[in-house]
């Protein structure tokens, strides 16, 4: 390929072996196309530094060919998945990531998406705290596409933890636990909200008593006062807003010498890159995050060149499923 032509898809296709037609869907609509097939193009893309046509126009006419990428903690080792999935995928589509951490805090969050108005051509949000009207005001005024926070205005990827949690609360019932403790996240964490529900509806619908301690920042330096508090409902097993929170639980139990699983039993959520290393490794829920993180940019990409991108999904479901290993064992007596 001549060194003054800019590559196109053709120049992809020649490379990967494969169809035109396979190289657009694999760029735009990545679900579509398998895995092998879809990081050999991202890889042959991102060699050959190929922007696609649209945005090549789109830049002349106020585009800045930069997405913005918004998550609550940037050291959360939960985001690490979605920050690699959606840059990734960006890369491959010709777009620059900017990675903003809003520290968990609203007024962060808010501050960062005015200040992102003229410097990227669309917002992806990770776990918003904002409010349903705030979400909507963003959506209105820029290209937007949320994970783990629905919105009736804006594109959702979900993960759907509340369905293992359900899983994790049968789990502990089939071991002999009749009283469990959800120890909460935030109170502006949506998630923690849906979860908690789930766990209510079903700790009711088999007969289990069910508590809620927190709100808890979801770091391992909560851990402590959580197992404390956790100790005192007088439940024997426990299930955690994140892996986080549960792994600075264990530690802290392990301090006061209380045994796991033989004393009590703890749930995580996340399975983030370290939890099967802990001592007891611990029981989880695992989800494929980075893929929620490719979704998510492949819907915003959707919004910013639907003739391209195709009809714009509003919803995309991520499957979870609970990863059991030993910090989760019979009841005390059972």
């Amino acid at each position: 390929m001549p060194q003054d032509r800019m590559p196109t898809i053709r120049d992809i296709a020649e490379r990967a072996g494969v169809a035109t037609s396979t190289v657009s869907r694999a760029l735009a609509n990545p679900q579509r196309v398998n895995a092998r097939t879809r990081e050999k193009i991202e890889r042959i893309a991102a060699q050959l530094n190929y922007v696609p046509s649209t945005q090549a126009r789109g830049l002349s006419s106020g585009r800045t060919g930069a997405i913005a990428v918004l998550v609550p903690d940037v050291t959360n080792p939960f985001y690490f998945d979605i920050i690699r999935g959606t840059q990734n995928q960006l890369k491959a589509a010709g777009y620059t990531q900017l990675l903003v951490d809003t520290e968990e805090a609203t007024d962060v969050e808010l501050e960062a998406l005015r200040r992102l108005r003229r410097t990227a051509d669309g917002i992806i949000l990770a776990a918003s705290r904002l409010t349903d009207q705030q979400l909507a005001d963003a959506a209105a005024r820029q290209p937007l596409v949320t994970i783990n926070r629905a919105t009736a205005d804006a594109p959702t990827v979900l993960i759907d933890t509340p369905g293992a949690m359900v899983q994790a609360l049968e789990h502990l019932d089939s071991l002999g636990h009749r009283k469990v403790t959800y120890v909460g996240g935030p109170t502006s964490s949506w998630s923690t909200h849906r979860r908690w529900n789930a766990l209510q509806e079903a700790a009711s619908r088999r007969g289990m008593e069910i508590s809620k301690i927190g709100p808890y920042t979801p770091k391992t330096s909560s851990g402590a006062a959580a197992a404390d508090s956790a100790l005192r409902t007088g439940a024997t097993a426990f299930i955690a807003f994140n892996d986080l929170i549960a792994i600075g639980m264990l530690q802290r139990f392990r301090e006061r010498g209380v045994r796991v699983p033989e004393d009590v039993s703890i749930v995580g959520c996340d399975d983030i890159f370290g939890a099967d290393f802990c001592n007891p490794p611990l029981t989880t829920i695992a989800s494929p995050i980075e893929q929620a993180g490719r979704t998510a940019v492949s819907m915003l990409l959707a919004q910013l060149d639907p003739l391209r991108g195709g009809t714009p999904r509003k919803l995309a479901v991520m499957p979870t499923h609970l990863e059991i290993r030993s910090s989760t064992g019979p009841a005390p007596g059972h």
